[in-house]
């Protein structure tokens, strides 16, 4: 037995990449020429990814906008005036909002994992995008003719033809991203957001068998863009053991960058079930240097003291560019510290004797 190790999702973009978006919004690149310049990056990342040793890659979300706004891909009823969300360095995102129902994707994430197929022979991971991020689509006011219980129900449909769409195109892992999971208690200290995005979430996991949820993962984090969080002040007790009420096989966990590591692994240790796996972060991917393997073995040896080894796995503490446009980390950078992540992890695993 070794002790798996996985990515959190999205790489940065090439330059070249980015250049050409710009072009083809501007109206100056052919959509044929955009659809290659996105093959000629998933091609690149896949390629790059498999050298660093990962047992299991993903397609960097080199084709995606963001993610958290990937489903929302070609929709005529969406307006980009919702949920401002404000990040520690002051700067902001703004997430868009539905004007007029039925609300349905405009893509499912299977079609990433179709395409990341034709380039890897890795077994691949593919992340979505929660139901509870989603259900802020929804505006305050209300949509004529178009309640919110309707529109929940139609996302919880969505919700599950997404995850099942990447089974279908045969992902072996499916991660779904609940990075407001820490913002919500922020938002909502007594915590009843918290437990409604809990909730919300478990709706789509129960459509799973407990074969499908152990091979569903839930990745946590206080935001990751331009080298700043949105939540990084909220206490990690407000939110873990709602966390682990969710019916998923793994939870994906910032950790490196945390101020004090001991507290956070008790509090999963207390809480964490039976038959779930935390994957540590043991990468902190708002900090530029590029991490030892001998530094991220003792990070794995230090979680092991608290958590069960068979329940154990390890991860970055975030994605490297979850919006396109966020270049604050090189793809260089990025792939070195996958592969001391993977290095790493194998040292702490022999060290272990497992």
């Amino acid at each position: 037995m070794s002790i798996p190790t996985e990515s959190i999702g999205s790489i940065p973009r090439p330059p070249q990449l980015l250049d050409a978006l710009r072009e083809f919004r501007l109206g100056n690149l052919s959509h044929e020429r955009m659809e290659a310049c996105y093959d000629e990056a998933l091609s690149d990342t896949i390629l790059r990814f498999e050298a660093t040793g990962s047992p299991i890659i993903s397609d960097g979300e080199q084709t995606k906008s963001s993610f958290a706004t990937y489903p929302l891909l070609g929709l005529d009823n969406i307006v980009q005036d919702g949920v401002v969300i404000t990040f520690a360095d002051g700067h902001t995102r703004q997430l868009p909002k539905l004007k007029k129902g039925p609300f349905k994707y405009g893509i499912h994430a299977g079609t990433y994992v179709q395409s990341a197929k034709r380039y890897a022979s890795a077994p691949i991971k593919q992340a979505v995008i929660s139901a509870s991020a989603l259900s802020l689509l929804y505006p305050q006011e209300g949509i004529p003719d178009y309640s919110q219980a309707t529109f929940i129900d139609d996302l919880v449909k969505e919700a599950v033809a997404d995850i099942r769409s990447c089974f279908e195109q045969g992902a072996h892992h499916v991660q779904v991203d609940f990075t407001e999971g820490r913002l919500s208690v922020k938002l909502d200290p007594t915590k009843a957001l918290l437990q409604q995005f809990i909730d919300l979430n478990n709706r789509v996991l129960g459509h799973f068998t407990p074969d499908q949820q152990k091979r569903i993962g839930v990745h946590t984090c206080p935001g990751g863009d331009h080298d700043s969080t949105h939540s990084a002040d909220v206490d990690y007790a407000d939110l873990l053991p709602s966390l682990f009420q969710l019916n998923a096989g793994n939870f994906y966990m910032q950790l490196a960058s945390e101020k004090n590591p001991d507290y956070v692994l008790g509090i999963i240790k207390e809480h964490i079930r039976p038959h779930q796996r935390v994957y540590i972060g043991v990468i902190d991917v708002l900090n530029q240097d590029v991490e030892e393997p001998e530094l991220v073995r003792d990070r794995v040896l230090h979680a092991a003291e608290y958590i069960p080894v068979n329940q154990l796995g390890t991860t970055d503490d975030c994605g490297y560019s979850p919006f396109e446009d966020d270049t604050s980390t090189g793809r260089d950078v990025a792939f070195a510290k996958i592969k001391a992540r993977v290095a790493g992890t194998a040292l702490a695993a022999n060290k272990l004797n497992i």
